[in-house]
């Protein structure tokens, strides 16, 4: 053991706390846990000078970019991105072009050289992959038409990188010894070439051999070995390590080991990732902010809104709605990771000096540490979109049954309604909805619920039952609340969105509620029981046993609170021999005292 390795490990031991501690807080109080993880890296490395190496974390942390884009190629098959070549190429070029041009004559107006400006210009019209994607992961929007829209402009700047790196020595001063900008393309094309190739013909095989032998831990060293080995080949060749792992992983997105694969890497992204952004913490430079910071205070809101406006105006312009253009513009305004390659070898370079790549460089990072505010900013500015209408045309309106909302759930009720004789009106305010149920030959009216002269119109005066099937649960509360302040003698049945959503309802005493999956989980666990072996009438009698134990905890849950049942829950096999024992009312101590992990009772259905 050297004796810098207790160092090593303390340091480690470190980070590994203030991810621990920092992560689940900036959670708690609703922040991005990226900005969580950039936090305890400020305040252990500038704040505390504990670990005074940031530059050196974040070089190593890089692999946590890389992992993430492996991960992300491994979803994306190349007919997929095929399909996504006009977003990727005409809108992300459209968006690295315009935004650093305008970020260029910003830089100008700064006092920056020609030379400088077109680095400085470029370098922060890029975003960073990192968080842009980690933000969207954590909010589940990363298959969102914004999310799609978003990755494609990432996934451009990432390839942008390799002629803004190849343009740096034709901007130096000085002629450096250096291969020439064709050699060079000639090098990152046989790179490529070469990784689609072994993608092709080497990787499936490999990994079919792996897997016969059976040898767990040899899959996942495979896997280790593709990311890196492809990440080093792009690396070497010129590119970027993060687009090297990229196309690996679009190379196995269509492999029968795809699946395993994202399972062995998923911990090195999720610890690597969350590394990096500390060593974005760690590496910022507290000295030059506080020399700077009037300029910094200046300079960090342009950066953002020029970006901001750019990315809207281009997002507009190639068939992008208001509010996922808004979206992208709040997710995408921060400098990005290959920002700092870039103004180091511009420095290195001796296009601007040092010192300037050390401010440009704490611009991005606090543009970073902004992005989670820009992106909930965004969501104040999206606008409610209305739909197409159609006219309101109720005539022949008034039935025994007024149903609101005729999506899947509406449309089985319907059916049993209308098979049992009762005569049903539906409203509905989607016009696709509409037409859709009318070449099924249903006679539906478009309408708004949440309006009192539509019900008036579709003659809630006359029905015995108003059913209200709408999906929100935002908008079946204010139907209900309507329905019973201007028409009181109306019984109410609705759809509840769920357990939480259902005990509402009971409080606004509805005369009927249902949770939209409940009698669906029901029937699929009793048929499964079935297929694994157990009798028909037994494993009816369980799902009559389930239903019971839940209406009990429901009704215990409403005079006592959400926490209130807790003991009725099975959150463990019932023996064969008894599998209809019911659990004590009272919480489990063993349970308890084993450690045993339950999800909170909001969560169970």
């Amino acid at each position: 053991m050297t004796s810098g390795s207790p160092n090593l490990y303390a340091e480690a031991l470190l980070l590994l706390t203030g991810a621990v501690i920092a992560a689940p807080l900036f959670k708690r109080l609703g922040l991005a846990t990226v900005l969580g993880y950039l936090a305890a890296g400020i305040v252990i490395g500038p704040v505390l000078r504990i670990i005074g190496h940031g530059r050196e974390i974040l070089e190593f942390a890089e692999l946590g970019v890389v992992f993430l884009l492996f991960v992300i190629g491994l979803e994306l098959k190349p007919s997929r991105l095929w399909q996504m070549r006009r977003a990727i190429f005409g809108l992300g070029t459209a968006q690295v072009l315009l935004g650093g041009v305008a970020l260029a004559g910003c830089a100008v107006l700064a006092g920056s050289g020609t030379r400088a400006a077109i680095v400085v210009g470029f370098g922060l019209a890029l975003s960073s992959t990192a968080f842009a994607l980690q933000l969207l992961q954590d909010a589940n929007e990363a298959n969102a038409p914004h999310g799609r829209i978003a990755f494609s402009i990432l996934l451009l700047q990432d390839l942008a990188i390799v002629p803004l790196l190849a343009v740096i020595p034709l901007l130096a001063p000085f002629e450096p010894a250096s291969t020439s900008p064709m050699t060079a393309f000639a090098i990152a094309v046989a790179a490529v070439v070469a990784l689609v190739l072994a993608g092709r013909y080497l990787l499936n095989p490999l990994f079919s051999i792996i897997a016969r032998t059976g040898a767990r831990e040899a899959m996942i060293a495979a896997a280790l070995l593709v990311v890196l080995g492809a990440a080093s080949l792009m690396q070497l060749a010129g590119l970027s390590m993060a687009m090297g792992a990229f196309l690996a992983g679009v190379m196995l997105a269509e492999s029968a080991y795809r699946h395993e694969l994202e399972a062995d890497i998923e911990p090195f992204r999720g610890i690597l990732l969350g590394l990096f952004f500390m060593g974005v913490g760690l590496s910022l430079d507290l000295t030059v902010i506080a020399r700077n910071w009037m300029l910094l205070v200046a300079a960090v809101p342009v950066v953002m809104a020029v970006k901001a406006l750019t990315i809207y105006g281009v997002c507009r312009l190639f068939g992008a709605g208001h509010n996922d253009a808004v979206r992208i513009a709040g997710l995408l305004p921060q400098g990005g990771e290959f920002g700092f390659v870039l103004f180091t070898s511009a420095a290195s370079a001796g296009i601007f000096p040092m010192a300037t790549a050390s401010l440009l460089i704490a611009i991005v990072t606090l543009t970073m540490a902004l992005t989670p505010l820009t992106a909930a900013l965004a969501e104040r500015l999206l606008k409610e979109e209305e739909g197409e209408r159609l006219d309101e045309d109720f005539d022949g309106a008034g039935s025994d049954v007024l149903m609101i909302g005729f999506s899947r759930f509406g449309q089985i009720a319907c059916q049993i309604l209308l098979a049992g004789g009762s005569s049903v009106t539906v409203i509905d305010h989607s016009a696709d909805r509409v037409r859709q149920a009318m070449r099924f030959g249903f006679r539906i009216y478009f309408g708004d619920g949440t309006r009192k002269d539509v019900l008036e119109a579709a003659g809630i005066g006359r029905a015995r039952v108003v059913a209200i099937c709408t999906q929100k649960k935002e908008i079946t509360d204010r139907i209900v609340d309507l329905v019973q302040t201007e028409y009181p003698s109306a019984r109410i049945f609705a759809r509840s969105y769920d357990r939480v959503h259902t005990l509402a309802l009971r409080e606004r005493r509805v005369a009927y509620e249902l949770r939209e999956t409940f009698e669906s989980g029901l029937l699929f666990g009793r048929r499964t029981l079935e297929e694994l072996g157990l009798d028909g009438a037994t494993a009816e009698a369980i799902g009559d046993d389930i239903r019971r134990r839940d209406e009990e905890r429901l009704i215990l849950q409403a005079s006592e609170g959400i926490n209130a049942g807790r003991g009725m829950i099975f959150n463990r096999p019932a023996t064969p021999a008894k599998p209809l024992t019911p659990q004590p009312l009272t919480k489990p101590r063993k349970a308890e005292e084993d450690g045993e992990t339950r999800r909170t009772p909001a969560e169970i259905e």
